[in-house]
């Protein structure tokens, strides 16, 4: 017979197995409710949510070459396209966080695009990151995906301390060739972002403190929006617009838009809001051009921001040469309604003038001003910020002011731009803390 001796030690060895495997399996079911929790689904936590800091609008662009021109045309600078190559894109956050979680889109792909890395970090400067900032980005636990035709692909939470204002660098790697894939690039045009980023090499450099850069780039490709927790009073306003939103004319790399000059206002009111740019050049109102309409693209661009609270409105120039002021007013009331639809406040921007433009005729001044005049005075907006008489020449109102306007009398210059954002009334935001 065993002894009490032996029969105590080999209990207390056999008590310590099980202990030992029953600490393992909670550490193994604590990492995985871990890795669940820090899934693209994963709860901020108690009294924190999620709310844009950053955003921009996407458009198609065709993965091959146009058809060959006809005779006497210039032939077509090829589009840029990507093999098993890392893009380094630069964003400028409105509120920081501590939590950062990454929207790519594939929205207008007809093929599904593979991600094969990708990571976030801060940026330093030019293509550098700050040491130690990289975070690599997880798709449900896994450091690759691919996006299906027309979705988007929600990043994995990662701890990451953002401050306001801060440049970030979102980092994605494409394995495949994108010209062979032959699906349109859904991206964001040079014209509108006036933000250099970054085209490496050959191969994975997702995170790579040195990266070797092979082309810069003015266009933002496959990047939807940046998002960050926040208490759950914070909120975020949207800006949908056309090129004058989107900045178009500012100064390269200045972070000088409208949008951007409103985000550093709020933050010095202490206000926190997050100021999402949505606007795109030559976009309308009405009917699709370069890019799908506003009221066509109000869902993906404004309804489905995380965190929004408000929405400004500011377009219809692009629409003036083919629309009537009834016809407008009837769009404008279509984005109000739609917006009250999601609990938005919307506030209407008034049209800037745009008198030695290649569209200004007396014809579509008398439609600028008639919309213009119901904006103000219809009282269908919540309230109105009245960008015209921001930047208008008092002696001559259907001019831009010249130390306001750029070049083509149409978009205004740096100077313009923060008189627009001037001109919007920050007492309608201060609930938003």
């Amino acid at each position: 017979m065993m002894g009490t001796t032996t029969m105590r030690m080999t209990l207390s060895r056999s008590l310590r197995t099980v202990v030992a495997a029953a600490l393992v399996a909670a550490a193994v079911a604590a990492s995985a409710r871990q890795a669940t929790a820090q899934g693209p689904s994963a709860s901020p936590g108690a009294g924190r949510h999620w709310v844009g800091t950053w955003s921009t609008a996407l458009v198609p662009r065709p993965a091959v070459s146009p058809a060959v021109p006809g005779p006497g045309q210039p032939a077509p600078a090829p589009p840029l396209t990507f093999s098993n190559q890392t893009l380094r894109q630069i964003v400028r956050v409105s509120i920081g966080g501590p939590d950062v979680r990454v929207v790519f889109s594939n929205a207008f792909g007809t093929a599904p695009l593979r991600v094969g890395a990708a990571s976030v970090a801060v940026r330093d400067r030019s293509e550098s990151i700050v040491a130690g900032s990289s975070r690599p980005l997880l798709f449900s636990g896994q450091p690759s995906a691919a996006i299906a035709p027309g979705a988007v692909l929600v990043s994995d939470v990662v701890a990451l301390q953002v401050s306001d204002l801060a440049d970030l660098a979102v980092d994605l790697f494409l394995p495949d060739d994108t010209a062979a894939i032959g699906s349109p690039l859904s991206h964001h045009t040079g014209n509108g972002a006036v933000q250099t980023s970054y085209v490496s090499q050959t191969g994975n450099h997702a995170g790579a403190q040195k990266f070797p850069v092979q082309a810069t780039t003015r266009l933002w490709h496959f990047l939807s929006r940046v998002e960050v927790t926040a208490p759950a009073q914070v909120g975020a306003v949207v800006a949908l617009g056309d090129s004058i939103t989107a900045g178009s004319q500012s100064t390269i790399d200045a972070n000088n838009r409208w949008p951007n000059h409103l985000a550093r206002r709020l933050l010095a009111q202490n206000i926190r809001l997050g100021v999402l740019n949505t606007g795109h050049s030559g976009n309308r109102l009405l009917e699709d051009g370069n890019s799908p309409s506003a009221l066509a693209r109000f869902d993906r661009d404004v309804a489905a921001q995380a965190g929004a609270t408000h929405l400004v409105v500011l377009i219809g120039i692009n629409d003036i040469p083919r629309a009537t002021a009834d016809e407008l007013i009837a769009g404008h009331r279509q984005i109000i309604a739609r917006a009250r639809a999601r609990g938005l406040q919307v506030f209407g921007a008034t049209l800037t003038p745009f008198e030695g433009s290649t569209n200004f005729t007396a014809k579509n001044e008398a439609t600028r001003e008639a919309l213009n005049q119901w904006i103000r005075t219809s009282q269908e907006y919540d309230g109105v910020f009245d960008f015209d008489a921001a930047v208008r020449d008092a002696t001559r109102p259907t001019k831009m002011l010249q130390r306001y306007a750029a070049d083509d009398n149409l978009h205004p210059n740096d100077a313009g731009y923060e008189a627009l954002a001037n001109a919007v009334d920050l007492a309608v935001f201060r609930q938003a803390r």
